[in-house]
């Protein structure tokens, strides 16, 4: 038995356990800890698979993928905020997607972003496809010895399947046909179809994708030889005496030579150029300093006229003609966090399509890319004037529509700098993984901000400061970490806001007690804690004159 058989035969298994772990953990919901049992077991199975068959796959990089891997699992356990959830899965699905580089030969630590989509694509292709060629290709079934017990397994597996499907038909013809003995075969097996089908379909599922994804992240391509470590032999190097013909040509040769080892040129991921389009497709001096130079002016011409409301402040917007304070916030927000996210894709492209044949289109390039960021930095910075104006004392408050893409913007100005310092330095390869950092370690501040709990706070600071609060957003839309802070100041409410709060929480608790599944697999802390609170203060909760319905019901 080879090790490429090998190496299929311990994804097969891995997957299969992981494919049962899955059916157990992920069917409860809403997700908790399941996600994090679920996820430290696929890095589990991961490390023992690289440690045995791709050890050079194990380095710093891919400890330190891993490590967050886990650690945005283990959020699903402290936060219940959706939005965070959906972050949180969008950066496990990143980083799973980028622990496949190296099997397509791409250094995680600097690859770019064009690598990492490519890492998306492979996963997800991996998944979708790699089990059959798992199976059918790498799995030289008649190699694996067949001793004791296995020696006769192939033949109890194929007489299982062949019966099933027969037991199952005459099975059904009977108990059709005799209720008591349809009743027997109930009371003695108590099984549900639809139960038993719904554990295979989600067996089947989870093992499948993930045998396709261990085998795309720990092979180098589809080929048949793919599990097997490949090392090219060194050729032999020979004495070579040269005729005095051979002297006479010796440049000749060496002409035909570097024709011959360009025409042989392997494709490389990991340095992957435009050398390979057509020059039209290439950018120049020209054409770059037309594209960005056109951009340029758009971008000062914007400048110029938000210069005025950056240095005048609020009491300009407000005493501007025609000019309400909440269209000028609302309006512009949004739309200007939009143009900083397409910002940073134009730049990239546009740097990846420059020609590198003469150095004054790196130097112009530079030049218009630093002007570029620095009028974004102001646009960024009237952006975030518009959020304060909206969210502040003469605004409307807090929401997570609002909050988020701030944050977004923020890790764009990080990542802008960063920019500045490796692309426009020469040094494009360490952009991507500087910016994915980045990203990891702001969301990760993020669920020690606690958002919900953090606009919940906001909006009711607004409140006691005279601005209105949107009572049944804050305690409805928000998620469970956010009901401390409502039930903290509840006393400091209007008799309105204060009934509008004691309804969505009693709904809430009703919940928590009459229709949640106290199941440890959906265990997380914030609504461990939400639950606790709600139920030491549920004598708040039958306020008489605010959950008249609530009296009938009192537990």
């Amino acid at each position: 038995m080879n090790e490429r058989t090998k190496t299929g035969l311990e994804i097969l298994q891995a997957a299969v356990l992981m494919g049962v772990l899955g059916d157990v953990l992920l069917r409860q919901t809403p997700w908790g800890l399941n996600v994090l049992l679920f996820i430290g077991a696929l890095v589990a199975a991961m490390t023992m698979l690289i440690l045995r068959r791709r050890r050079e796959f194990w380095n710093g990089q891919t400890i330190a993928l891993n490590v967050a891997l886990v650690f945005f699992a283990a959020m699903f356990v402290w936060r219940d905020s959706m939005e965070l959830k959906t972050f949180d899965a969008l950066a496990i699905l990143t980083i799973l997607a980028i622990l496949t580089l190296p099997a397509l030969k791409i250094k995680t630590q600097i690859a770019g972003v064009f690598h990492y989509i490519i890492g998306f694509i492979w996963s997800g292709i991996s998944a979708a496809f790699a089990p059959f060629l798992l199976v059918f290709n790498d799995i030289e079934w008649k190699t694996i010895p067949q001793t004791g017990w296995s020696k006769h397994l192939i033949a109890v597996l194929r007489g299982i399947l062949i019966a099933a499907p027969l037991v199952l038909i005459f099975g059904a013809l009977f108990m059709a046909a005799d209720a008591v003995f349809q009743g027997i075969v109930e009371r003695t097996l108590n099984i549900q179809p639809d139960v038993v089908v719904s554990h295979i379909f989600f067996i089947a599922f989870f093992s499948w994708i993930t045998a396709g994804y261990l085998r795309g992240s720990l092979v180098e391509n589809f080929s048949g030889g793919a599990a097997e470590i490949h090392i090219t032999p060194k050729e032999e190097i020979k004495p070579q005496v040269l005729s005095v013909t051979e002297i006479k040509d010796e440049n000749a040769p060496k002409e035909e030579e570097t024709a011959k080892t360009e025409e042989k040129k392997s494709w490389d991921w990991q340095n992957l150029d435009n050398s390979a389009l057509p020059k039209v497709f290439t950018l120049g001096a020209i054409e770059v300093s037309i594209v960005l130079g056109l951009i340029n002016l758009l971008f000062l011409s914007f400048v110029i006229v938000q210069i005025p409301y950056l240095f005048g402040g609020f009491e300009l917007v407000q005493n501007t003609p025609d000019f309400k304070l909440a269209e000028y916030a609302r309006r512009g927000f949004g739309e200007l966090v939009t143009v900083a996210a397409l910002v940073l894709p134009i730049l990239l492209i546009s740097h990846w399509l420059l020609r590198k044949d003469a150095p004054v289109n790196e130097k112009i390039y530079r030049v218009l890319a630093g002007i570029q960021i620095a009028l974004l930095f102001v646009i960024m910075i009237s952006a975030a004037q518009r959020l304060f104006i909206l969210t502040g004392n003469l605004g409307y408050g807090l929401t997570t529509v609002r909050f988020y893409p701030m944050v977004v913007m923020i890790w764009l100005a990080v990542v802008f700098v960063w920019f500045a310092l490796t692309v426009l330095r020469g040094a494009r390869q360490n952009f991507a993984w500087g910016a994915l950092w980045a990203a990891i370690f702001i969301l990760g501040g993020l669920h020690v901000v606690n958002p919900d709990d953090y606009i919940a706070r906001t909006n009711i600071r607004l409140m006691k400061e005279g601005r209105q609060f949107d009572a049944h957003y804050n305690a409805s839309s928000l998620s469970n970490d956010a009901v401390p802070a409502l039930l903290e100041n509840l006393p400091q409410m209007n008799s309105e806001n204060q009934c509008a709060v004691i309804r969505s929480l009693y709904h809430r608790r009703y919940n928590f007690v009459f229709n949640a599944k106290d199941d440890f697999r959906s265990w997380n802390m914030s609504r461990w804690n939400s639950k606790n609170e709600l139920e030491v203060n549920k004598e708040t909760l039958f306020r008489a004159g605010c959950t008249s319905y609530a009296n009938s019901s009192r537990k």
